[in-house]
């Protein structure tokens, strides 16, 4: 794809329309075009996945022409940007985030940032998800994003861009100036354990359950995300919604012939 000047952008999240990571991402987008319009859950809306709004009916507020808030998931924000709010004219790419916290290895499968991202590669259009690393109740270190996605951008929004793919990018969880490098990765994979249910009891003891999480050590190996964020370098990542698992075709075929 040729390079596009004033790309029409759509801008999602799931930190909600308010969240800090979402301004910053239009104020740096603003840097490569003035047509950008934002579409975004009214409230966070984190480990949405992919999930849709089948059952209840979704709510526009409009804060101006081009801000619209959303009472629903971030695939639906994708959805009522393309199809409905911005017109006859589809964006030329869905940037998603800035998420506040990580979105690697298996967290691809859980988050609303990269599900927004990967409704538009279903639709499409080039997308991007972006996520800023941090440590819970530790410092965020926006500057890190504000400091790197400029370049970041240039890069992607020149790229070739082949049907089904969408690009994961995660700032590290450290000052702008202790940044490595921007390396191209591919997806990790963490030990099983990062998501459990925690029982507690109410007053009525009546039991529930929050879910905790807690990262378990481990799934670094040289080339993907987990490590280059480890090593304090930006890390992007080439992502495709074909998720067969092509090199064991042959054996299933040989399980399973063709009459």
């Amino acid at each position: 794809m040729a390079k596009i000047d004033n790309p029409r952008v759509l801008i999602v999240n799931d930190d909600g329309i308010d969240g800090p990571g979402i301004v910053l991402l239009e104020e740096i987008t603003r840097q490569f075009t003035d047509d950008i319009w934002v579409v975004a859950p009214d409230q966070e809306r984190s480990g949405a996945g992919h999930s849709l709004s089948l059952s209840l009916p979704i709510r526009i507020k409009e804060r101006d022409s081009r801000h619209f808030a959303l009472n629903g998931t971030p695939t639906d924000c994708a959805l009522l940007g393309i199809y409905e709010l911005m017109g006859d004219k589809r964006p030329d790419f869905v940037l998603s985030g800035i998420n506040r916290g990580p979105n690697l290895a298996e967290d691809i499968t859980y988050s609303g940032t990269a599900s927004a991202a990967m409704e538009g590669a279903m639709l499409g259009i080039p997308a991007i998800a972006l996520s800023q690393v941090i440590t819970y109740q530790g410092e965020i270190h926006w500057n890190t994003a504000r400091k790197y996605l400029p370049q970041v951008l240039e890069k992607l929004f020149a790229m070739d861009w082949r049907p089904g793919m969408f690009v994961n990018v995660n700032f590290p969880n450290c000052p702008p100036d202790a940044v490595t490098g921007v390396l191209a990765t591919r997806q990790g994979m963490r030990p099983p354990g990062a998501f459990q249910p925690i029982r507690r009891v109410d007053e009525r003891h009546v039991p529930y359950y929050w879910i905790k999480i807690a990262f378990p050590d481990g799934g670094e190996q040289d080339g993907n995300d987990l490590a280059a964020v480890t090593n304090n370098a930006v890390s992007v990542t080439p992502l495709q919604l074909d998720m067969t698992a092509h090199d064991l075709l042959p054996a299933f075929a040989q399980a399973f012939p063709a009459d």
